[in-house]
């Protein structure tokens, strides 16, 4: 049998935002077939019959045949390899939790070497999910053996590394439902949602809101329960002790039987309950002494432990817990039993993803003691049919939402406010939930910060709880008018003639009109009139820092081709977006020619996903007198606003007789249209005389009249009116350095002697 050599592996780009393939990042590979150019997959003596063997679900792959077993259909038809290692990735990525649908491979200018794309939420986790999948394609190609079981785990250990939490995942999907959008702040879990100034912060199940003042009391039980009592809030009385002698003598004071816990632990480490003896509280006090700064010794209070989620001043969630048990065989010891009652169970683990916890016997004190107190150590082998009381609380998860009695809620709402804290995990004790507290002697006996949300996500028993949504709606109240899909107006422009300085115009524009704007071109990166960074501002890092900053409230961005092809848009939706020209300039042309882009046509499939991603309440603003950019307006979600010249611009006539909005020029003046009416705006004439007469003009153009259009068209999406565009024009201050000058002149006197290249053709071999 023939040995094939590796595909290579050219160039591996993370596409961070929107970009030519799709809306969502995604992970592009440039592949080199080599020789299995001419050998596609039916031409492959039973490497069809070994993938399938290895990943039986490529049957669910629809493929471009568009229903189940379609990519089974092209296998056996014939595809070509960069085809399947596409939906091998995908179906990995699938079988380690975090399932996508979209690929697609495409051919390049050179024979045997392709694109390859899929989705791909987080780059780490693609990288190694595309290694992965390279590896099993060639193993199925030269029948190699291959561990697929260690691909995928290695695969889920880099989501496990890289992804969000359960927890903040639960929060980030349920924005992102209601199309708010996100940026990852760290490598850990905190997140951005929304944008510049209408964004708000979470870090897991805290918020911007979570105060450190709050915090700290709910980590004080000692004076979480002062506080709680003062309401009126049930809580088990007290005592803060700082020996094994003085646990004892509260404990008398109480009244038998207590609970000994740590005052400042977390997740149940080092709390005993039900302790009706002085060897029993001293035991107790040594285990919850190394778990917390101080000791707290409280009456014990009978009935289940409920962990209440509170959200916003409402409970949105809660769980029920049940002891832990094993039953002796007469063989068997405690520790195996354990294993084998509990431990086994699918439900536990040590990950996020496992609503319990195991039970382990070297790290767990208070397990220990309750062997301990029932006369049984972990070797010790219990009688048959005898019961065993393992573990008392941490097995939170069985859902009660729909039980909780109304004045049940209405305390655990209370204790949270009384805290401080707007999202909070209240643990009572309670014989029945369904009834309350001070009918059955129940309490409030923790508030805690930073509430773990998988218990009510994944619980044990019981419905799933949508937690995340409660989150994102606290934030982002629906009800608010404004603000409350968390974005701001972003003015995207894509083109390369002066489209700089439309960018900076429109900023300046709005900057008159009272907002707080932010603006990224090739002039640099600024914040109202302040420049704050010199270097190339049309890139997706100096989009996004604007989209960060929590001061601004619009942002205009200008977007090279190559920014978008090498990481895609810097924001996800847009409320204007323009295309202005098609013109490949020089400056820009040997990156495109890198990405296989060399005519306009094929510029014009990149710079059409500036529209793509406006916005249906948004506006795309396109130039009619280029007909492949006129043809952009069926893309657009929003509405359109063409400009030309010529009012009597074929496209700009269909435009008014449909009723839409156009801009053109009429005796020197630009006239904004809607239908019929009509409202003459500015002396375009006049204004292009002092752009190109001011020494050191930011805008060195024989003819300066389709920036100044285009700049007054977008204006107009953005709602300023005509008095404050004409003044605006008149006061932009036109002066820049020489060197911009001189650099913008070359690139228009390179591109007006530059030869026209034949555009490549880019046949789409599979969408998966």
């Amino acid at each position: 049998m023939k040995t094939f050599e590796d595909i290579r592996l050219l160039r591996i780009s993370y596409l961070r935002g929107p970009n030519i393939w799709t809306y969502r990042p995604a992970l592009e590979t440039w592949l080199d077939l080599g020789e299995l150019e001419d050998h596609p997959s039916h031409m492959l003596p039973g490497f069809n019959e070994r993938l399938v063997a290895q990943l039986p679900a490529l049957v669910e792959h629809h493929c471009g045949v568009g229903e189940r077993g379609g990519f089974l259909e092209r296998l056996q038809s014939g595809t070509w390899a960069g085809h399947v290692l596409e939906h091998v990735v995908i179906e990995l990525l699938n079988l380690a939790g975090m399932p996508t649908g979209f690929g697609q491979t495409r051919s390049t200018s050179r024979r045997g070497v392709y694109r390859m794309v899929f989705r791909a939420r987080d780059e780490h986790v693609a990288r190694t999910a595309l290694a992965a999948g390279h590896r099993l394609v060639m193993s199925m190609i030269n029948d190699v053996a291959f561990d697929l079981g260690a691909a995928v785990e290695q695969i889920r250990g880099k989501i496990d590394d890289c992804y969000f939490g359960p927890s903040t995942a639960s929060i980030v999907a349920a924005a992102t439902e209601r199309g708010i959008p996100h940026i990852r702040l760290n490598v850990g879990n905190l997140v951005q949602l929304g944008h510049g100034a209408r964004q708000r912060r979470i870090w897991t199940a805290e918020t911007e809101d979570t105060s450190a003042i709050a915090e700290g009391i709910a980590a004080d039980k000692d004076l979480t329960k002062t506080l709680l009592s003062s309401c009126g809030v049930p809580v088990p009385e007290g005592e803060v002790v700082s020996s094994a002698a003085a646990a004892w003598e509260a404990a008398q004071e109480l009244g038998l039987p207590v609970v000994v816990k740590p005052t400042d632990g977390n997740h149940g480490r080092g709390v005993t309950l039900d302790l009706k003896t002085r060897e029993d509280v001293e035991a107790a006090y040594a285990v919850a002494e190394p778990e917390g700064s101080e000791v707290i010794v409280e009456r014990y209070i009978r009935g289940h432990e409920h962990r209440l989620l509170v959200v916003g001043g409402k409970v949105v969630a809660a769980a029920r817990g049940e002891s832990a048990f094993v039953t002796g065989d007469g063989q068997s010891s405690v520790r195996d039993l354990i294993d084998t009652q509990i431990n086994c169970d699918p439900r536990r683990g040590m990950t996020e993803d496992h609503p319990l916890s195991l039970i382990d016997l070297t790290t767990d004190g208070a397990v220990l003691l309750d062997l301990q107190r029932q006369g049984l150590t972990p070797t010790d082998v219990p009688a048959p049919g005898r019961r065993v009381l393992i573990q008392r609380n941490g097995n939170v998860s069985i859902d009660c939402t729909d039980e909780v009695h109304p004045e049940v809620a209405f305390q655990v709402a209370l204790a949270a406010r009384v805290v401080g804290l707007d999202i909070a995990g209240v643990d009572v004790v309670a014989e029945d939930i369904s009834k309350p507290l001070h009918l059955q002697g129940g309490a409030v006996v923790e508030v805690n910060a930073g509430p773990g949300l998988l218990m009510h996500l994944k619980p044990a028993e019981g419905t799933p709880r949508p937690v995340g949504r409660a989150i994102v709606d606290h934030l982002f109240p629906e009800d608010e008018a404004d603000g409350k899909s968390g974005r701001i107006d972003i003015i995207g422009i894509a083109g390369s003639v002066g489209t700089h300085t439309m960018a900076r115009l429109l900023a300046w524009l709005l900057h008159l009109s009272g907002r707080r704007v932010g603006l990224a071109c090739r002039d640099g990166l600024f914040l109202g009139s302040r420049q704050i960074d010199r270097s190339d501002g049309a890139r997706w890092e100096a989009g996004h820092r604007l989209l960060m900053n929590r001061s601004v409230d619009a942002v205009v961005i200008e977007n090279g081709a190559p920014s978008v092809l090498s990481d895609g848009l810097a924001y996800d939706r847009c409320h204007v977006g323009m295309v202005t020209d098609l013109m490949l300039a020089p400056h820009e042309a040997a990156v495109l020619a890198t990405h296989d882009v060399h005519g306009s046509e094929q510029l014009a499939k990149v710079l059409r996903t500036q529209v793509d991603v406006v916005t249906a309440s948004g506006v795309a603003v396109l130039n009619a007198d280029d007909p492949r950019i006129a043809d952009m307006a069926s893309l657009c979600d929003g509405e359109v606003i063409l400009y030309a010249r010529d009012s009597g611009n074929e496209a700009l006539m269909a435009q008014r007789a449909a009723g839409g909005r156009s801009v053109f020029m009429r005796d020197g003046w630009a006239v904004l249209a809607a239908g019929s009416a009509e409202t003459v705006c500015v002396n375009v004439e006049h204004a292009s005389r002092r752009f190109t007469s001011t020494p050191h003009a930011v805008m060195p153009v024989a003819d300066p009249a389709d920036v100044l259009l285009a700049s007054i068209a977008s204006a107009w999406a953005m709602g300023i009116s005509p008095e404050l565009m004409a003044a605006g024009i008149e006061t932009f201050p036109v002066a820049v350095t020489t060197g911009v000058i001189a650099a913008v002149q070359a690139t228009l006197d390179a591109a007006s002697a530059a030869e026209p290249v034949t555009s490549l053709t880019e046949p789409l071999l599979a969408s998966a």
